[in-house]
């Protein structure tokens, strides 16, 4: 029988060293970012666009079709694809569709996505 002495924490170390905090921080700033890094989804966003890029390996150009109705992008492959692809992405902004493009190289689509810019619908009168 093996006896080890127990001692609390709290007695030889009142507060949590700065490693260990430091180590907490960095694991929790690493896994709480799903959505920059998930299941062969990359995002990037710029001042200027958002990006998308996702691993569909074995589809080609006509097997996928892609949507855009506002903010929201869905991404699916067709009846028939050697793999079934069901995604969706909705952004802060809606989508500006005829600006946006879509490329698909080596089994990674790429989705760039520009924001529409606002247009102002300030109307001026005419004094009489």
């Amino acid at each position: 029988m093996i006896f080890a002495p127990v001692i609390r924490r709290a007695a030889y170390a009142p507060a949590a060293r700065s490693a260990d905090l430091a180590l907490q921080r960095f694991l929790l700033g690493t896994l709480a970012e799903p959505t920059a890094r998930s299941a062969g989804c990359t995002v990037t966003q710029d001042e200027k666009s958002t990006t998308l890029q996702l691993d569909v390996p074995g589809l080609a150009r006509d097997q996928l079709s892609i949507s855009i109705e506002g903010n929201v992008v869905r991404l699916q492959s067709v009846e028939g694809a050697p793999r079934q692809v069901q995604r969706a992405w909705e952004l802060a902004a809606d989508i500006d569709a005829a600006a946006s493009s879509a490329k698909l190289e080596n089994g990674v689509l790429t989705l760039t996505l520009v924001p529409v810019e606002p247009v102002s619908k300030a109307v001026s009168l005419n004094i009489q």
